[in-house]
């Protein structure tokens, strides 16, 4: 399995915020990317990835959105915006995750509480930080029960009260140039793809 979790300082908590101009409901089209390099090859989408997304930005935030590849997954590249948009206009008002559509649910959780639940689980969790050990030179999880799980933070990185939770956690890097989020997706893809074929 390969898990990620992107966390969007400013992403909309709300489906009627998102409109035409991703850019304008918290950075949305940034959203799009991370998931399209998440779950998609060139002609296929990938069948072993988790994809957790924090949206903290306003309405109602936060808001913990999961996406699962499998065979019923109502996915495509052109309609990634508007899957997003459905799931916030379902999201609960209390705890508790919800399926919208196979593969994608929702529930009011904070960031901090997903990575505390994610490590109680037994996940190696990493945050991708420039300073932190090149992701080569450490061993990545990669059975079913123990994966690792990579933390990527949105164009504007982590707010305080985030960073200082984060120190907790190790740091890897994908090498020496800052890249965009869903650049650091396909580098880690590749990386995972290169181990499992030795």
């Amino acid at each position: 399995m390969r898990e990620f979790i992107y966390y969007s300082k400013s992403a909309v908590t709300a489906g009627n915020l998102i409109k035409d101009n991703l850019m304008q409901a918290g950075r949305m089209d940034i959203v799009c990317n991370v998931i399209i390099a998440a779950f998609f090859t060139s002609n296929a989408m990938r069948e072993d990835v988790k994809f957790h997304l924090i949206f903290d930005g306003p309405p109602h935030a936060p808001r913990h959105l999961v996406l699962e590849s499998n065979t019923e997954m109502p996915i495509s590249k052109k309609n990634v915006a508007g899957l997003i948009k459905r799931m916030l206009y379902k999201s609960p008002t209390t705890e508790g995750l919800l399926e919208v559509f196979p593969g994608a649910s929702i529930e009011k959780m904070s960031f901090e509480h997903l990575v505390k639940n994610l490590d109680k689980e037994g996940k190696d969790v990493l945050l991708l930080d420039g300073k932190g050990k090149d992701v080569r030179e450490i061993k990545l999880e990669m059975d079913e029960k123990n994966n690792s799980v990579f933390i990527i933070g949105d164009h504007e990185g982590f707010p305080s009260d985030k960073k200082k939770f984060l120190k907790k956690i190790d740091g890897v890097t994908v090498g020496p140039k800052i890249l965009f989020a869903s650049q650091v997706i396909t580098i880690l893809h590749n990386e995972l793809d290169r181990k499992e074929s030795q």
